[in-house]
């Protein structure tokens, strides 16, 4: 039987996903990308039987260019097709991994209609939510808990991540809240979050997808503020890699 892996190589973590001819998932794999993003995808990847391999994410083109025989695909689609499998009918998708955050707007096929990406500063992405984590004390997984705590709506008026981190010492300087001035960093990157979705779709359940999706403050704040269902796939960071292993296995039964 021929197995086919997608591999996700973004900039926080590593997803691999190995699903079989009819696309059942028989493997899936997770680690740090740590600083050697390829040694990583290499260990992962030893002892993991597979004979085609689709990377995408951050890291496709380093891959692509260390493993002669890996084909690559934008996370665009990669979230799209991965998403499509575990919600046939999905038209939003909202990917917010560690290094960039997307909209994507899907037609009745499940094919990329549209999509916005925010690629060029960290705010609005997980890298921020984690940098303000910890100024704050907080773990990445206390954080969104936090968040949906406070008792109050709290403003962070700057846009960009360096002067967010200093408008977030200012206020601890002067004594407000944790809990508040974590919900106002999830608001700002609500904020952003929910300009993109409206520019490419109003319509429909919003699936989210990338590791952000686990923050339960990120998942309330963008329903309350668009008015959708949010929904949030088991295990949301790996529709990236999931999405690749299925193209491929797709591309090899049109081929047989």
């Amino acid at each position: 039987m021929k197995v086919y892996a997608g591999i996700d190589i973004g900039s926080r973590t590593i997803e691999l996903v190995v699903v079989d001819i009819q696309g059942n998932i028989m493997d899936f794999i997770q680690t740090d990308t740590g600083f050697d993003p390829i040694t990583e995808a290499s260990r992962i990847l030893a002892g993991v039987p597979h004979d085609q391999i689709m990377a995408t994410g951050y890291g496709r083109g380093l891959f692509e260019t260390a493993f002669d025989d890996a084909q690559t695909i934008t996370e665009i689609k990669a979230h799209a097709r991965g998403v499509v499998s575990i919600f046939p009918g999905a038209t939003t998708i909202l990917d917010i991994g560690g290094q960039d955050s997307k909209a994507i707007a899907l037609n009745n096929g499940g094919r990329v209609k549209k999509f916005e990406m925010n690629d060029r500063c960290a705010a609005g992405t997980g890298k921020f939510l984690e940098i303000m984590a910890k100024n704050l004390g907080f773990s990445i997984d206390e954080f969104g808990v936090a968040a949906l705590d406070a008792k109050n709506d709290l403003s962070i008026n700057s846009m960009c991540t360096v002067f967010a981190e200093s408008e977030v010492t200012s206020l601890i300087a002067k004594g407000a809240d944790r809990k508040e001035i974590a919900r106002g960093l999830h608001l700002s990157v609500v904020k952003r979050a929910a300009g993109m979705i409206n520019r490419v779709s109003s319509l429909g359940p919003i699936v989210f997808s990338g590791g952000v999706a686990n923050n339960p403050c990120i998942k309330a704040l963008i329903s309350q503020k668009l008015g959708r269902q949010v929904l949030v796939p088991e295990m949301p960071q790996r529709m990236g890699a999931l999405g690749a292993a299925l193209i491929l296995a797709e591309k090899a039964s049109e081929s047989d």
